[in-house]
């Protein structure tokens, strides 16, 4: 079934793994197995394994971190490809730029940022996703969002063909991009930063690190903020006036530290997580007639859909 795959893998020697447990892959530390998952290691690695997939007859699924995905208990059919280490160069592209592949921790942009006394991302410092997930969704905290310094964005088709977008093609909005309706892999990112003050900076990002230790429960598997903000509320604030702060449903539960965040507190289960959401969204749209909808992706059947 996946023979073109295979061998594209071998000819770039990439990781290949069978039945790769999709729970070692995602910061939520739920999902069952992948029929194959694989780690392109370079962009021509990339090319010619989306172009393997295309004549294998399969569409790939593409992740990062796996900081804002939910897989199902029972698995995925097909194959996933993993942006991992091996997809993480970082470079200084000049003129107060930063040059970086998909598979970075977002982390590692902001402490390469540090290093070049280069101001504008320390609201990322913490985020616990890849750069290109980040992209993908346009991922922001405490007022800023990584669309906001991006200049260009390299990104593959799935025939294998390389392009670019500007900061209006890829159409950045409220956790949105037009990728996320695309069928384009990011590869990597040129972001516009300013020239400031190390200390300064540094200063910023510890400040944010010691807010997300306060106020996130950083120490368990979540997929951050489990619901968009509505507008005119926050979801935290919701869940939290909806008397839900502590509940659980099977290992799953509702984060008492901030309420915004739904946590695998004991070996929950991907139903365990949805069935929390669901009734979350159910009991904050009875008492506060606001209808919640997930920030984190869910593959397989959403219940509240059924």
């Amino acid at each position: 079934m996946f023979e073109n795959i295979l061998e594209a893998a071998k000819q770039h020697n990439c990781t290949a793994k069978n039945n790769a447990p999709m729970s070692q892959y995602t910061t939520f530390r739920v999902g069952g197995p992948v029929d194959l998952l694989v780690e392109p290691n370079s962009v021509d690695a990339l090319a010619d394994l989306l172009k393997a997939a295309k004549a294998d007859g399969v569409k790939p699924l593409v992740i990062g971190k796996g900081s804002n995905l939910l897989v199902p208990d029972e698995g995925l059919r097909g194959v996933v490809f993993h942006m991992g280490d091996a997809f993480s160069d970082i470079s200084y592209a000049g003129n107060d730029m930063i040059k970086v592949q998909a598979g970075a921790t977002v982390i590692k942009l902001c402490r390469f940022a540090l290093e070049y006394s280069l101001s504008g991302l320390e609201f990322a410092f913490g985020i616990p996703g890849s750069v290109g997930g980040g992209i993908y969704m346009n991922a922001g905290a405490y007022g800023g969002e990584l669309g906001e310094h991006v200049v260009v964005v390299n990104h593959m088709d799935f025939d294998g063909n390389r392009g670019s977008w500007s900061p209006r093609q890829a159409g950045f909005s409220y956790r949105h991009s037009n990728y996320m309706d695309e069928d384009l892999v990011v590869t990597s990112v040129v972001f516009q930063l300013d020239k400031s003050n190390p200390e300064a900076i540094k200063m910023k990002m510890d400040n944010i690190m010691e807010r997300r230790k306060t106020k996130q429960p950083l120490e368990s598997g979540s997929a951050g903020s489990t619901f968009k903000r509505p507008e005119g509320y926050f979801a935290g604030a919701l869940i939290e006036q909806s008397g839900l702060k502590g509940t659980s449903v099977g290992g799953a539960e509702v984060s008492e530290k901030h309420a915004g965040f739904v946590i695998n507190k004991n070996n929950a289960t991907a139903k365990d997580v949805l069935d929390l959401m669901a009734l979350i969204r159910k009991t904050v749209q009875e008492q506060h007639g606001v209808t919640l909808e997930p920030e984190v992706r869910i593959l397989g059947e959403v219940p509240w859909n059924s």
